[in-house]
C-alpha cells in the first residue's frame, strides 16, 4: 500500500458529458475522499452559441461558444468537486453525418495513437485504479464518443497500469421510461419512424448484462446542478426539464459494464471500487 490516493479518471468527449453520465459517481467518490480526474476530449465548439444560434448559422462562432463552455466545464467540476481537470481542446466534430467531422484538426480526423499517446501520459502522472469512458459505439454513435473510446483503450494499451476499466451504458429498462417520459413532457412528439425506433431499441443493453450498478441517489441534486451549469446547451439537455425534485427520483443509479479487472471482484457489483479498498 501506499499513500497515493484512489483515483477515478473519466474519459469524455465534450463539455457537459460528465454530468450526464457520469455525475453522479464523481460527486460520491469526490465526497468519499476518491481523487476524481477528468479528462475532457474536445472543445465543444459544436455547441449552441448565445441565445440558441446552431452551428452553421449566421453568428455562430466556434472558437467564442468553445470559451463560453470552458467556463460552464469548469462550474460543473467545482460544482462535482472533480479534484483534477484535463482538457485535450480537439475541435469538435459534430454529430454524425456534419461536415465538421471531417474539418481536419477535429478530433474525429485525429490520428488515434496520437490522441491515445497525450491521453497516456495523463495515466501515467495520475495513475488511476478505475478509468471510465464510453463503448465501441460511444454510447449512441456520435463520433467524438466513438474517438474518446478508441483513444481510451489505446492509451491504456500503452501503459503498464492495470486499472479497472468501465464502459457508460444504460438499461434497457430505463431508455423505455426515459422514452415514456420524454413523451410526456413533449405530448404533440411524432412517434419515431421504424428505423429510428429499431437504433433507439439498441441502445444501452438488457438488465441482466450490466455489471455495476452504482447508487448516486444522495448526490442527484449536484449531478442536475452540474448539468445546469451548462446552461448554453439547456436546449438540448432534455433532464434539466423534469426539475430537480423528478430528476432526483429518476437519476439516482449510474451503470457501467465492467471490461478490464485485476481484483477478481465478483459481479454484479455496487462500487466502482470494489475489490481496491
Amino acid at each position: 500500500m501506499t499513500d497515493r490516493p484512489l483515483t477515478l479518471m473519466a474519459v469524455h468527449a465534450h463539455p457537459d458529458d460528465e454530468a450526464t453520465g457520469t455525475g453522479g459517481v464523481l460527486a460520491r467518490y469526490a465526497a468519499e475522499g476518491i481523487r476524481t480526474v477528468l479528462v475532457t476530449c474536445t472543445d465543444g465548439g459544436c455547441g449552441d452559441g448565445p441565445g440558441g444560434v446552431k452551428p452553421g448559422d449566421p453568428g455562430h462562432d466556434p472558437a467564442a461558444v468553445a470559451l463560453m463552455r470552458r467556463q460552464e466545464l469548469e462550474t460543473s467540476c467545482d460544482v462535482l468537486k472533480v479534484s483534477d481537470l484535463e482538457t485535450l481542446d480537439y475541435a469538435d466534430s459534430g454529430m454524425a453525418g456534419w461536415q465538421s467531422n471531417d474539418a481536419p484538426g477535429s478530433f474525429w480526423q485525429t490520428p488515434v495513437q496520437e490522441g491515445a499517446a497525450r491521453l497516456a501520459e495523463l495515466m501515467r502522472h495520475y495513475r488511476p485504479d478505475v478509468v471510465v469512458t464510453y463503448d465501441e459505439n460511444g454510447f449512441y454513435g456520435h463520433p467524438d464518443h466513438i474517438q474518446a473510446h478508441r483513444i481510451t483503450m489505446a492509451a491504456l494499451e500503452m501503459t503498464a497500469l492495470t486499472p479497472k476499466v468501465y464502459w457508460t451504458t444504460m438499461p434497457r429498462s430505463m431508455m423505455q421510461r426515459f422514452g415514456e417520459i420524454m413523451r410526456e413532457f413533449h405530448e404533440d412528439m411524432p412517434e419515431p419512424d421504424p428505423a429510428e425506433a429499431a437504433a433507439m431499441a439498441e441502445i444501452g443493453l438488457p438488465d441482466d448484462e450490466i455489471t455495476t450498478w452504482v447508487d448516486t441517489t444522495g448526490f442527484s441534486g449536484q449531478k442536475f446542478d452540474a448539468l445546469a451549469a451548462h446552461a448554453s446547451q439547456g436546449e438540448n439537455i432534455f433532464f434539466l426539464k423534469m426539475g430537480k425534485e423528478r430528476f432526483g427520483e429518476l437519476m439516482g443509479m449510474e451503470t457501467f459494464v465492467r471490461v478490464q479487472d485485476a481484483t477478481g471482484a465478483a459481479i454484479p457489483e455496487n462500487d466502482l471500487f470494489a475489490g481496491l479498498r
